[in-house]
């Protein structure tokens, strides 16, 4: 269970979006929320190694400190206008961006970014950007981090305006779990239930499987007959420990990501793992936050 929930603010859409969800996440749990300004963070302007502030002049320094104290207060009256029960404390962090937001990632709770939108190159579709400063966080936090969209907003989960399936009761859209049951994560299984659990919402796990070489079509039914069975005792466990959540399974053969992204169209989180090394981002992760435009959660194992 989160102790608080964390949320790196600077100014921008982006970052309100995800201090909105931030706040809404924080009611869900009965948490308060956090409010991180690093450095001169610009998500997507600043190097990946954050980049720090600059040398300055005094007088330039103590206004960029006043713009920043300023734009921590207006958004801390944003979350509580309508929330005056909800918690809320800021910070502004002299250290640079990336090891400022890491270190409010390994506390045990949600760590909260935004990203935008930009089209295709193709422009047949927007994909979704993450700053480099957001990426090395994702790479190397040792707690969830929630990558939230401009333009969400907390009304999106409702399931009464869900176009997608949901199931009678939901006070939320679905929460969706990307779930390899060969390598199943722990960390994001957990953080997948309670999210669920919290919004009283379907979980639905999604796992796509691939033909073995030299294997036809014609054992696709078996394979994924397997793959059903595999999934159902990945799950038993938490199925156990959260019988209020209703749990659906989601098989086939396909593309792991391409899967994840369909099945979240109309969701109100996707959560994945992030597995392999501190550092590093897998392939079916970067294109999750490329292209699902719901919030997305990443994990590590």
């Amino acid at each position: 269970m989160p102790r608080t929930v964390t949320v790196g603010v600077d100014g921008s859409p982006e970052s309100l979006a995800a201090a909105d969800w931030a706040a809404r996440e924080a009611e869900l749990w009965s948490r308060p929320v956090r409010l991180v300004h690093a450095g001169s963070w610009q998500p997507f302007g600043a190097t990946a190694g954050g980049g720090g502030a600059r040398a300055a002049d005094p007088e330039a320094e103590a206004a960029r400190r006043r713009w920043t104290q300023k734009v921590l207060r207006e958004t801390a009256e944003r979350l509580t206008t309508h929330r005056p029960g909800l918690r809320v404390s800021f910070e502004q962090v002299r250290e640079v961006p990336a090891p400022a937001l890491l270190e409010a990632a390994s506390r045990g709770c949600p760590l909260v970014l935004g990203s935008r939108t930009v089209e295709s190159a193709d422009g047949h579709e927007d994909v979704w950007t993450v700053g480099p400063v957001a990426l090395t966080v994702v790479a190397r936090a040792r707690g969830p981090v929630v990558l939230v969209r401009v333009g969400t907003s907390p009304e999106d989960e409702r399931a009464d305006g869900a176009v997608g399936p949901s199931w009678a009761g939901a006070w939320h859209r679905d929460v969706v779990l990307g779930l390899d049951p060969a390598r199943a994560a722990a960390g994001a299984v957990a953080f997948a239930f309670g999210e669920a659990a919290r919004r009283r919402a379907r979980l639905k796990v999604v796992h796509a499987w691939r033909r073995p070489p030299g294997v036809g079509p014609e054992q696709d039914r078996a394979l994924d007959e397997e793959a059903r069975r595999a999934l159902r005792e990945a799950l038993a466990p938490w199925r156990e420990r959260h019988p209020a959540v209703r749990v659906t399974a989601r098989t086939g053969f396909g593309t792991v990501a391409a899967r994840l992204v369909d099945e979240a169209a109309e969701a109100a989180l996707l959560v994945v793992g992030r597995g392999g090394a501190a550092g590093r981002i897998g392939g079916v992760t970067r294109t999750v936050l490329r292209h699902c435009a719901v919030p997305v959660a990443v994990v590590p194992r």
